[in-house]
């Protein structure tokens, strides 16, 4: 194994003993795994699937994406719009951070580390190919494993509005790839009606 693959495993590693401290948990597939290393893993795994070519720094920052995301409660922010706004800064900020110092231990350059943390921060979204695969990434997870929740807790409009919202976020080739998702029936026809 090279440096940079042990580096890599090392991270990552890291990444998931850090995320294995969410008192969150997710039942799946009849096993209980902490809520952010569920989310770790399926982020991992989509854009394996969906970019297997992607570059080391975001991988890194696909794997760190909800890093440490317990930590801060979004129930000490206003439940509106801007205090949702407001907390996802400050956990991009967190993860970042968090991100930062995991990579520093295990060996990576500055600029790699720096290269993770824009990404984190969604820095440039619409102009940097790199901030908008992991955008990608995160809205088809999203898709995929946390859309049909959402929709049962959620009026129909309210769905549809975030569908379309999240559909605007992402490349030809992310919005074209959500045809190729694990859904069920529901969520196709949810899907077909709101894109």
């Amino acid at each position: 194994m090279n440096e940079i693959s042990t580096k890599f495993a090392k991270a990552i590693s890291a990444f998931d003993a850090y995320n294995s401290k969410d008192p969150n948990v997710e039942k799946f597939e009849g096993k209980t795994f902490p809520k952010e290393i569920l989310y770790a893993q399926r982020m991992s795994d989509r854009l394996a699937h969906f970019a297997p070519d992607a570059k080391e720094s975001i991988k890194l920052a696909a794997r760190s994406q909800h890093i440490g995301r317990w930590e801060i409660a979004r129930a000490n922010y206003p439940m509106d719009k801007k205090g949702y706004l407001i907390w996802r800064n400050e956990e991009k900020i967190h993860q970042s951070k968090v991100a930062e110092g995991i990579l520093t231990e295990c060996g990576y350059d500055a600029e790699t580390i720096s290269r993770v943390k824009s990404l984190l921060l969604k820095k440039e979204l619409r102009t940097n190919a790199d901030t908008q695969l992991l955008e990608d990434v995160v809205c088809l997870v999203f898709i995929e494993y946390y859309l049909e929740d959402f929709a049962s807790k959620h009026e129909s409009e309210k769905v549809i509005d975030i569908i379309r919202k999240t559909a605007k976020k992402m490349s030809p080739a992310a919005v074209k790839a959500v045809s190729q998702l694990n859904l069920s029936g529901a969520m196709q026809s949810l899907l077909a009606k709101s894109l």
